[in-house]
């Protein structure tokens, strides 16, 4: 594998179980595709997740000023 995609995997999060199954599969494209389609899967949940927590914060922030808390 060269490295820069090694590091571009790195760089995407990527462990080093992962980068092993990329490497694996490298002569696969389409088994390639669908092992980063599922970790940008896993990544793209991670950011709703994140901002699901930040409504919450936003919601708490709302609610304190509405009730005058400080």
């Amino acid at each position: 594998m060269k490295d820069s995609i090694r590091q571009n995997l790195i760089d995407a999060g990527c462990d080093e179980e992962f980068i092993c199954q990329f490497d694996e599969c490298i002569a696969d494209k389409k088994k390639c595709e669908k092992l980063l389609a599922a970790h940008r899967r896993r990544l793209l949940d991670e950011v709703h997740a994140g901002e699901e927590r930040i409504g919450c914060l936003d919601y708490l922030v709302f609610k304190m000023n509405k009730e005058g808390l400080k």
